[in-house]
């Protein structure tokens, strides 16, 4: 029996219970992407996309939502959660986008979910906000720089242009802004995009057809007749001569009418490879706010606090381990820490240092490489000094020596590329090219992968 008008009503009464009972984490985490099925006489079905949800529900919410759904409808109903195939796809797609159902957070006493599948047009994730941020000095001015912004749009800072490695928290923070402003100024229009979905909108608008025109024209009103543009890694688009011609123009429409514009990247305008000069320019406008690597003190409150928001007590040498093992990803840190307490609770596991190693595999020799020790095995190795490595010289050995060293430092430890690329004093750009290319030329040259596996044999012993 599929969804209809009766289940999504009785299901948002149901939601509105559990908000005031359940953990906000919880709840936006787990509960409210659940999708109802249908009830009788004997259970009430929910779907979900996320698999370890049933068995994290079942063990801590499942007398709340019982309660719930007795309270709605008046029955003693079995509540069944099941695992829906198709839903674990538009999860996936979902975490990559980010989205925000839609709710009226200025009176928690009228929480309003018109219908499962009402997406809030800024597609926002309900996760992402300044109250569930941890600032750090790695972070500081962005964090600040994006406040500003969020109390007033258009005025100050246009553009935000917030840039650092992966998994830092540059999308959290540009999505941070987006709630604020539809918390606090709902007339406002916000609208979070990724370059990527930009790219494919351009695509199909630019597609062959009768419905061109028509198309284009539902193109730019999507992202001109807006507010709060926010677009995330802008970097995607370069290179993309009809892509960057948009957003070229969607710059200028909304930055001329006073628009607020937010954009992050993993490196500076200028470090955008084929990046228009235009572009470049205009990106610089406003202010360039960078993110760094946390320190080990600002990852471990951020585990705390996503212990303390998820209501798990998890000890202190656990948080200090994953703190020191994950130490150049928040996305990764925060990866390894869901995973680690799901399943220690799923197998009624304790938190021990012995168990944690086992469900992240940890490596110990992996975590021993060092840059240090890896630049000298390769300047052995090529008769050189690792100071030649690490300055600019530009012969032939020296380049290839120099790259092989940061491709080794990448597979060795696992590093970030900005990471390493501080470690040789070389732009990500610069880092990121090497990689690639040693990457690339190991699949072709029988001699480069030789020296490469002899190397990493010296360095392993």
């Amino acid at each position: 029996m599929g969804q209809d008008k009766h289940i999504i009503q009785v299901w948002n009464e149901v939601l509105a219970i559990l908000k005031g009972t359940v953990k906000e984490p919880t709840f936006s985490t787990w509960i409210l992407p659940l999708e109802p099925q249908y009830y009788d006489e004997n259970c009430f079905v929910l779907h979900t996309g996320q698999a370890i949800a049933a068995s994290i529900l079942r063990k801590s919410n499942y007398n709340q939502m019982f309660d719930a759904v007795k309270q709605v409808t008046g029955k003693d109903l079995e509540v069944k959660i099941i695992v829906d195939e198709e839903l674990v796809k538009k999860v996936a797609k979902k975490q990559r986008t980010g989205s925000l159902l839609f709710n009226d957070e200025k009176d928690p006493a009228k929480l309003k979910y018109d219908s499962l599948t009402q997406m809030q047009s800024s597609n926002l994730n309900l996760k992402y906000k300044f109250e569930n941020f941890v600032v750090g000095s790695n972070n500081k001015l962005a964090y600040v720089a994006a406040q500003t912004v969020a109390q007033k749009p258009g005025e100050k800072y246009n553009p935000l242009y917030i840039y650092g490695g992966p998994g830092l928290g540059k999308t959290h923070i540009m999505q941070a802004i987006g709630h604020y402003i539809i918390k606090n100024r709902p007339d406002l229009k916000v609208l979070f995009i990724s370059a990527e979905e930009f790219v494919n909108d351009v695509v199909n608008a630019l597609a062959r057809g009768d419905e061109k025109t028509k198309k284009m024209n539902k193109f730019r009103k999507k992202y001109r007749e807006v507010d709060v543009l926010l677009i995330d890694d802008i970097q995607l688009i370069a290179g993309k001569t009809r892509t960057e011609e948009e957003v070229f123009n969607t710059f200028n429409t909304l930055h001329g009418a006073g628009k607020q514009i937010v954009i992050t990247s993993d490196r500076t305008p200028k470090e955008i490879p084929s990046l228009s000069d235009r572009l470049i320019s205009r990106f610089e406008w406003g202010l360039m706010a960078d993110i760094q690597v946390p320190d080990i003190e600002t990852r471990m409150a951020i585990l705390f606090n996503l212990a303390k928001d998820t209501n798990i007590d998890v000890p202190k040498n656990i948080i200090e381990f994953l703190s020191a093992t994950y130490a150049n990803n928040i996305r990764e840190l925060e990866g390894a820490f869901n995973r680690v307490t799901a399943y220690a609770s799923i197998n009624d596991m304790p938190l021990t240092i012995d168990n944690v190693k086992k469900i992240i595999n940890y490596n110990e020799k992996e975590k021993s490489y060092t840059f240090d020790g890896i630049v000298d095995k390769v300047a052995e190795y090529y008769n050189i000094s690792p100071k030649e490595i690490k300055g600019t010289g530009r012969s032939a050995r020296v380049s290839e020596a120099r790259q092989v060293s940061i491709y080794l430092c990448r597979e060795l430890t696992k590093q970030s590329l900005p990471v390493i690329g501080e470690f040789f004093e070389k732009k990500h750009t610069t880092i990121l090219y090497a990689y690639d290319k040693i990457k690339e030329e190991l699949v072709l040259n029988r001699t480069l992968s030789r020296t490469v596996e002899d190397i990493i044999n010296q360095v392993c012993k």
